[in-house]
């Protein structure tokens, strides 16, 4: 491929999931938009790739679950575009004991905003998964909308579609400056964008680097956001020959356990014969130079216990047989950050920058990702993001005064 020159509309700086999304939003209005990677497209260095994540609207925030309401929709539009399907639907079963706070506030959201769902006690449980063995004091929660969503095939298809839709998009560019100030041929002001393959100008800059978006706005903005990226282990345990109790197509549901170890899951589609069961979080690392190694022995250490106790000895392995690292990038308070980028940090009011940042996703975005898509491509082209409670992800709940010193979180 030839160098990167020109004029965009927007330029958007990482291509995962966020990215893409964002790309593709940006490209069916009709503007112009480049994706940038500094990497192969589909690599396996960041925080979308793999075989699946979950999805659900059971959430212990009232306004993720609200939100979640369009995420659902916009996928589902896009499956229909591109014509082929990313999402394998199920039910989503939240278990954990009675007394566990953030388990009865997902029952508390599920009331308040009328979702679907049934609360039931262990034995209810086994009656219903009968693979399932939870201690008497621990409840399960069954919401209608969960299931699986195939995260490279996700990315895949978001990237056709912008590129269906006129986007450019360009990979192994990586980004090494980007300044305002610089004018575009209307006369107006826009933004530069310096790559390892050229540069570029646009009118608007959207970054959506994950762990890499720590560094670009200490670059920009000299702001240090409090992100930090964690080294995630995808594990796939072995299960029973021959029983299928843990399959999609028998009714087996997303899952996530509210108690130690704080664990998710999916039943087995992707690989079978496997289950898919991971601990939430991992170990702080550098995203440059991070080891790709999974983490069998924390693994079997915390998870082979509990899952040999609670599904009855279906689970036929000891350690994962199938394993593969990832990274999640956490935010202090684990809400999403999604905000103009202040040009300086002596300049943190809420004036319009030419750049956005979308980060800190804190491993629970990936199911968001066509709806951050749209909050970004309007927040790009509009100024704001309409029907979204943007006061939760703003980037100055991190940032006190003029001094762009990091503040006390909840």
């Amino acid at each position: 491929m030839g160098e990167i020159a020109g004029e965009y509309e927007t330029i958007v700086v990482g291509a995962g999931i966020m990215g893409s999304c964002t790309a593709y939003e940006i490209a069916k209005r009709g503007k112009s938009v480049l994706l940038l990677e500094q990497y192969d497209f589909l690599h396996h260095r960041g925080s979308s790739h793999g075989e699946s994540r979950t999805i659900r609207d059971a959430y212990v925030e009232e306004y993720y679950a609200a939100m979640m309401e369009e995420a659902f929709s916009l996928w589902e539009e896009a499956q229909q575009e591109s014509g082929y399907r990313v999402h394998i639907k199920t039910q989503q079963l939240d278990i954990g004991s009675v007394q566990n706070r953030s388990l009865q506030s997902v029952i508390a959201v599920c009331k308040k905003l009328g979702i679907p769902h049934e609360v039931l006690d262990a034995e209810q449980a086994s009656l219903r998964f009968n693979v399932l063995n939870l201690p008497k004091d621990w409840i399960a929660v069954v919401t209608n909308r969960g299931g699986i969503l195939r995260a490279s095939k996700a990315v895949a298809m978001f990237q056709s579609l912008a590129l269906k839709n006129g986007a450019t998009l360009r990979d192994n560019a990586r980004v090494t400056n980007i300044t305002s100030g610089w004018k575009l041929s209307d006369g107006l002001d826009g933004v530069q964008v310096c790559t390892s393959r050229g540069s570029v100008l646009a009118r608007k800059c959207v970054i959506t680097a994950g762990a890499w978006a720590h560094k670009l706005a200490k670059e920009i903005a000299d702001i240090e956001l409090p992100l930090q990226p964690v080294h995630a282990t995808i594990a796939y345990w072995k299960i029973e020959e021959g029983l299928d109790n843990f399959s999609a197509e028998k009714g087996f549901p997303t899952f996530a356990c509210y108690d130690e170890p704080y664990l998710y899951g999916t039943p087995s589609w992707e690989y079978p014969g496997l289950l898919k069961v991971s601990l939430d979080g991992g170990k702080p690392c550098d995203p440059d130079k991070r080891s790709l190694v999974p983490d069998f022995d924390a693994l079997k250490k915390l998870l082979s216990p509990w899952l040999a106790e609670t599904f009855r000895g279906h689970i036929m392995s000891e350690s994962p047989v199938v394993a593969e690292a990832c990274m999640c990038t956490m935010s202090p308070d684990e809400d999403f950050i999604i905000d103009f980028l202040p040009l300086t940090k002596t300049s943190l009011s809420r004036e319009r920058s030419p750049i956005l940042i979308a980060c800190g996703f804190s491993g629970h975005g990936f199911k968001m990702g066509p709806l951050v898509g749209r909050i970004m491509a309007d927040l790009a082209l509009k100024g704001e993001a309409h029907g979204i409670p943007m006061q939760y992800f703003s980037i100055e709940r991190f940032l006190k005064s003029s001094r762009g010193n990091i503040k006390d979180y909840k």
